[in-house]
């Protein structure tokens, strides 16, 4: 059976991926990085409280002999200052793939990026440029890496959307989908997706929306 390493349970897909992980036969262990404990209890979860995200070198063990990894951890533009927004979306999540490549160099490392993710790095945009950025420096590692790349990810769970743009987008989902399967995704699709190739691998690094729901 299969040993997993997940960050970001918490959120909308990281939780709807552990789901799958305990619910799965072919899944043994299945350790979770939180800020703060959840109420979650489970035979094969083990939760673990991170203080640092960006520093393993004392955590090491964490990562020995997982065969899949999902880092879901994500904060919405605007949320926070454009330093903070930088050291999530980049420093966590090369952190996490360099303790996965230092321990378990042959983990199946499936990662939530976003349409419009910028590898050259000269976006405008904050959200393309440093998701390009992250794309980058864990591309460069050599791990069996996983993009995931969703346009818009609708909620099939309702939630308290975090700003206007997103109740707005919420509401016009029914027109968003007809634009074609590069423009949206539900939750569940995606999550499902992603757990699919953690076990199994893709046929590319890079999985554009309409390779999601090949694999949802």
């Amino acid at each position: 059976m299969k040993n997993i390493i997940i960050a970001g349970a918490s959120g909308m897909i990281g939780s709807l991926i552990l789901e799958h992980c305990l619910a799965s036969s072919n899944i043994g262990q299945v350790t979770s990085l939180v800020r703060k404990k959840t109420d979650i209890q489970h035979p094969k979860y083990d939760e673990v409280i991170i203080n640092n995200f960006t520093d393993y070198r004392n955590q090491a063990d964490l990562f020995k002999n997982k065969d899949a990894a999902f880092f879901c951890i994500g904060v919405y533009t605007g949320q926070v200052s454009d330093d903070k927004f930088r050291e999530i979306t980049v420093d966590y999540a090369v952190a996490f793939a360099k303790a996965l490549k230092m321990s378990s160099p042959n983990v199946n490392l499936c990662f939530l990026s976003g349409a419009g993710a910028d590898r050259t790095e000269k976006s405008s945009t904050s959200f393309a440029r440093y998701k390009g950025m992250a794309e980058n420096q864990i591309s460069a590692m050599g791990l069996n890496f996983h993009i995931f790349r969703p346009g818009y990810i609708y909620p099939v769970t309702p939630r308290r959307e975090p700003n206007l743009m997103y109740r707005i987008m919420r509401t016009l989902y029914p027109l968003i989908k007809l634009m074609g399967n590069n423009s949206s995704v539900k939750s569940t699709e995606l999550a499902a997706a992603m757990f699919q190739v953690g076990l199994d691998g893709a046929h590319a690094e890079v999985l554009e929306n309409k390779d999601i729901l090949k694999y949802s």
